[in-house]
């Protein structure tokens, strides 16, 4: 059985987004970023270990490795998209006339 989705509320959210300087937080962007990168090395790291366990026939299941190949390829393209967002955001602020 699956755990019930629940619902977002705003001191899940406060608890989750500190300042960067704030108390609580160590290093801001700089963290979340290195913190996003390494987990989606782990998810990669994770689906080639099914895919490789599946091809060396140790009970490894397709759709457990489909699963994992899959899960690694959406983090991957989500990681892209926030990348090619926080790059234009920046491109914009540059070209702002101070």
């Amino acid at each position: 059985m699956t755990a019930p989705i629940l619902p977002v509320s705003s001191t899940t959210i406060a608890g989750t987004i500190r300042p960067a300087g704030g108390p609580g937080g160590s290093g801001g962007f700089q963290d979340v970023f290195a913190s996003a990168i390494q987990q989606v090395e782990s998810m990669g790291q994770e689906a080639s270990a099914s895919v490789e366990r599946f091809l060396s026939g140790e009970g490894e299941e397709l759709h457990t490795t489909v699963l994992a190949t899959q899960r690694a390829e959406l983090a991957f393209e989500m990681f892209l998209q926030a990348r090619n967002k926080v790059v234009s955001a920046y491109q914009e602020i540059m070209r702002m006339q101070v």
